[in-house]
């Protein structure tokens, strides 16, 4: 049999949402290799899976990935798992399954759960054409530069964030674009999921209304009133943008309408030329 890496995505929540397949290939291969042995171990053993664990995480991937390429070369079987959803969306992985490839080793990868994906087909944003960004940015001026392209897109943005976090960045959204699409998805597939849309400040009046809502992991979801199509500017939003470019040059007042209401520059200046 060719040594093969698995990659197989576990439950984000709920166990039941593992595959039969998963689980086959779980308890067959030779090692496991988990971002978090102590972590899977409660869902190995909730399946009766006994196979060796071997550690691989974001302190130990270079290292780690190279030990088991050589067990791989051996003629080994091995399985990839984080500590819930897909290996390597925003799980550690890369440097393994890269050199992998480098290497000629077969690499198969499973279906299964993932975060982003589950929150975003339930979400009623479009999907036809979306970005995956991973965790919103921590510090500042990346968190406004991230907005700014988001308001400037034509796609539907989707975030990870953290339950510390989760507050500020919603208000960060309300404060600079009010007008900004946003949703948060809570602990998918657990007893406690919630989908929460709207405007950002509806959002952070629900996230303020109880402290135990900004607890658990958060999927974040943004898109700015754009359409690429007969797309219309909100009412408020021409009215300031009419009294800018009296005083500003025509790009400057798209800007800074763009900028206070989550919408496209674009869009904004060739409101102005059609006028």
């Amino acid at each position: 049999m060719q040594a093969t890496l698995y990659i197989v995505p576990t439950p984000i929540g709920n166990l039941d949402d593992i595959t039969i397949r998963a689980i086959e290939v779980l308890k067959t291969v030779d090692f496991i290799a988990c971002e978090d042995t102590r972590h899977t171990a409660k869902l190995l053993q909730h399946f009766n899976i006994t196979t060796d664990k071997i550690s691989l995480h974001q302190h130990n991937e270079t290292q780690r990935s190279v030990q088991i390429v050589a067990l791989l070369n051996e003629g080994k079987q091995i399985a990839l798992v984080s500590d819930a959803g897909t290996p390597l969306i925003n799980d550690p992985g890369y440097e393994l399954v890269n050199l992998c490839r480098d290497e000629g080793i077969n690499v198969t990868a499973l279906p299964g759960p993932c975060a982003f994906v589950t929150a975003l087909s339930s979400s009623g944003f479009p999907t036809t054409k979306f970005c995956f960004a991973g965790f919103f940015p921590i510090k500042n001026q990346a968190r406004l530069q991230m907005l700014e392209e988001v308001a400037n897109a034509f796609v539907t943005y989707v975030f990870y964030e953290s339950p510390r976090r989760i507050l500020p960045t919603i208000a960060l959204i309300a404060q600079e674009y009010p007008l900004m699409q946003a949703m948060i998805a809570k602990e998918l597939t657990k007893t406690h999921e919630n989908y929460v849309g709207g405007n950002a400040d509806e959002i952070v009046k629900w996230l303020k209304e109880d402290i135990t809502r900004q607890k658990g992991e958060f999927v974040l979801i943004l898109r700015a009133n754009n359409t690429e199509d007969n797309a219309q500017v909100p009412s408020e939003a021409m009215a300031l943008l009419n009294a800018l470019a009296k005083e500003l040059p025509k790009k400057r007042a798209a800007k800074l309408v763009a900028e206070h209401y989550g919408l496209n520059t674009k869009l904004l200046y060739n409101a102005l030329l059609n006028k």
